[in-house]
Order: structure tokens, then C-alpha cells, then sequence
């Protein structure tokens, strides 16, 4: 199989989160039945809370191609990045290597154009809304994304996530999804890795997809050589 590099760290465990989707994808009899990863685990990248909403941290593009010209070295076949916002650099990334990258954001699009919705609620970071990360994916499969009305709650909930301070998340997280419900979603999209963590027990009257299930798919996919993934831009790049 093809190893795929993962760019990591943001946040630590939604980059295991994502490794343990990649294992459970896989019908597996043994270790050698599994997708080799090459993960870089980086806390250290620049906050893209600061630098993107805030306007005041390190910008993290640098230190993104940086890593993934770091995996290409060490043998990755192709790219993946476990943060939906991060994705404000998927083409700077693309840029910095020969490889081909597996964009969360379209993979996802495209999973999404499956199922028929067109109104799409949004549980993400407000730094995704505003750097337009799904604009142009969402444009192409005629989407229109539904946002929460109390951004500030929902971020406040990502900085938990991240300190390790949980409890009680989940009930509000499913609060979240139903008033977007209540403001047309027809489905619902769990658009940030953080909150991945907590969207298992979500239970609505409208589907829900995790980005960061698409992209596991996606890299099974690519592992086992079945192209880039059905999901994936046809303009990704590849060898």
C-alpha cells in the first residue's frame, strides 16, 4: 500500500482521532492489512485562531509546507491535514510538493453532493466561515452554508476541546446542530476536527457527515491505489 503523510498537531488529538478512523476503515486480518501513515505530530504550529481571526499570531504557512515537504522526504505518496480551517493553505501546500494532496474540503464537497441537500449547517470554526475555506467547493455542488447564530459560543467550545475540558460538550454541541436545524440546514456538517470529537452522539432529524470521516476514507482509498478517492478534486495533482 501507499503511505500517506498526515500533517498533525492541530489540534494532537484530532490527528489521533483521524488515525483511529483510518484503522477502523480498514476490513482488516492482520498489521500488514493497514494504511502506513507517516504522521507529523506538530503542536507548534502557528495558532490559526490568531492568525486568522485574531490578525495577531505567526502566520502557519511556513511551517505547513515545511511539513510537508518534510513528509515527501521521509517517503509519503500523497498528503492529508486533519483541520478544515488549516485548509486556507491547501495551495501553498500543493505548491511545496510533488505529491498529490487529499483536500479535506473538497473531498468532503463532494461527499456532501451525495446526499441531495442543498442547505448545509455548518458546525466550524468562525475562521472557516470567514476565510471562505468551503466557498468555492460549495459554490461548484450549488450549497449554501447555514451558520450558527452564536459564533462566539461555538468557538468557546473549540478552545475547551483543546485544553482537555469536555464535559458537557456534547449536550451543548447537539443544541448547536438543532438550531441550525431550526434555520433551514438540511444537513449537517461537522466541519471542524475538534468538535469530531464530540459528534459521535449527535442525534438529529437530518444526516450528519464529519469531514474527517470523508477524509479517512479517502486516504484508505489512496493507500489501497483506488486513484485519490471518488470524493477527490479532479484537479488534485498526481504523478
Amino acid at each position: 500500500m501507499r503511505p500517506v503523510g498526515i500533517l498533525g498537531g492541530m489540534g494532537p488529538e484530532a490527528t489521533i482521532q483521524l488515525m483511529r478512523n483510518v484503522l477502523q476503515a480498514v476490513d482488516a486480518r492482520d498489521d500488514s492489512d493497514h494504511v502506513p501513515l507517516l504522521v507529523h505530530q506538530n503542536p507548534q504550529v502557528p495558532s490559526r485562531i490568531k492568525s486568522l481571526i485574531e490578525g495577531r499570531g505567526e502566520n502557519p504557512k511556513p511551517v505547513l509546507t515545511a511539513m510537508a515537504r518534510h513528509l515527501e522526504r521521509a517517503g509519503a505518496k500523497a498528503l492529508a491535514m486533519p483541520c478544515n480551517t488549516a485548509h486556507h493553505y491547501a495551495n501553498a501546500i500543493e505548491a511545496a510538493v510533488d505529491i498529490p494532496f487529499l483536500n479535506m474540503i473538497d473531498i468532503t464537497a463532494q461527499s456532501l453532493a451525495m446526499s441531495g441537500s442543498g442547505n448545509i449547517g455548518m458546525l466550524a470554526s468562525p475562521a472557516t466561515r470567514m476565510t471562505g475555506v468551503f466557498d468555492r467547493a460549495f459554490k461548484s455542488h450549488g450549497f449554501s452554508p447555514v451558520w450558527v447564530e452564536d459564533e462566539a459560543r461555538l468557538l468557546d467550545m473549540i478552545r475547551l476541546i483543546k485544553s482537555g475540558k469536555t464535559a458537557g460538550l456534547e449536550k451543548k454541541l447537539g443544541e448547536q446542530a438543532r438550531n441550525l436545524v431550526e434555520l433551514g440546514a438540511e444537513h449537517i456538517l461537522v466541519a471542524c476536527t475538534e468538535l469530531s470529537l464530540l459528534s459521535g452522539n449527535l442525534t438529529l432529524q437530518v444526516p450528519v457527515t464529519d469531514s474527517l470521516d470523508c477524509l479517512a476514507e479517502s486516504i484508505v482509498g489512496f493507500a489501497k491505489g483506488n486513484g485519490i478517492s471518488i470524493w477527490s478534486d479532479p484537479k488534485t495533482k498526481s504523478r
